[in-house]
């Protein structure tokens, strides 16, 4: 059963914070260096802090006798939670608007939400956290707003289209199969995925991109800053929530990253904020608040007493 508690609430809303400011750094990253190594470069850099740490740790993993599938699981979860999804939005949205790449992940919700019902125990797909999460991704359409649906004329553009829903899919099992492992520490957890999704992006960025470009001192904060938090901080704080609260409860915060994404841009870079902000939170706030209904009423129930 997922254990939901006020740290789950802090940690979902700090990951939401982390990734919505993430497309500021990534769009100073993409001025010197190629979409396919910032993401080879950035689960590389998380891989090595992350392995530092784990050491420390004694290289904890299994912490019961794992079997042959739990170690084939591992290895899918490490493809599908970082190098398949990072190398498909990379690759989709050369050809799609990048208001339709905010929808896709929007959609994870969506797709998790059925798949956790028939495959995690006590993630039920009840009438309320539906219509919860159909708010919650209807607020998040309109914040985007009529580009999200536009489209770019590219002929690649079906694919790209298709690319960007395979990422949010990817997200979407990874969780699901994430939560499904026996007992694992989630240090060491974090620290595998990050390495599988290591030994996959750099054979792929080499290939479509050749070698990495020789990049400025700017260059490398950004890429330190991508790795660092967004990336190995942000990983092992997705661990811990999906292993404790649920793929459910983890993928409310794909409605949030939005909200935070068009907020930092108007503070740090004055971009102008859109007149469907407002009504854009009530949805988002009130689908969010529907879906665990039962869990903020428990909460408010024991502060209570």
């Amino acid at each position: 059963m997922p254990n939901i508690t006020p740290l789950s609430w802090l940690i979902i809303a700090l990951l939401a914070f982390i990734w919505g400011g993430t497309f500021l750094v990534t769009e100073i990253a993409l001025t010197q260096m190629p979409p396919f190594w910032i993401a080879a470069l950035r689960v590389g850099l998380a891989a090595a802090l992350m392995i530092t740490v784990w050491r420390v740790q004694g290289f904890r993993l299994f912490l019961t006798a794992p079997k042959p599938s739990d170690f084939v699981a591992l290895i899918f979860i490490g493809m599908t939670s970082s190098a398949v999804p990072f190398t498909l939005l990379a690759w989709g949205q050369q050809y799609v608007t990048s208001g339709f790449a905010g929808v896709s992940m929007a959609a994870t919700g969506l797709i998790i939400l059925p798949l956790a019902h028939f495959f995690v125990a006590g993630e039920r797909m009840t009438l309320p956290k539906s219509i919860g999460f159909a708010l919650g991704f209807a607020g998040v359409v309109i914040l985007i707003g009529p580009q999200a649906f536009d489209t770019t004329g590219n002929k690649l553009e079906t694919l790209g289209r298709l690319a960007t829903l395979g990422a949010a899919l990817c997200y979407a099992l990874s969780s699901i199969v994430m939560r499904r492992l026996p007992a694992i520490d989630p240090i060491g957890l974090a620290t595998v995925l990050l390495l599988v999704a290591t030994c996959i992006s750099f054979p792929v960025a080499f290939a479509v991109e050749g070698p990495p470009p020789l990049p400025s001192s700017k260059i490398i904060v950004a890429l330190g800053f991508l790795g660092l938090v967004p990336t190995a901080a942000a990983n092992m704080l997705r661990v811990i929530v999906v292993r404790s609260a649920g793929p459910v409860f983890m993928s409310l915060v794909n409605y949030q990253v939005p909200v935070w994404a068009v907020l930092l841009g108007s503070l740090i870079l004055n971009e102008p904020l859109p007149p469907s902000l407002a009504w854009s939170l009530v949805l988002i706030l009130g689908g969010v608040a529907l879906s665990q209904y039962r869990v903020i009423a428990t909460l408010f129930g024991r502060g209570a007493r």
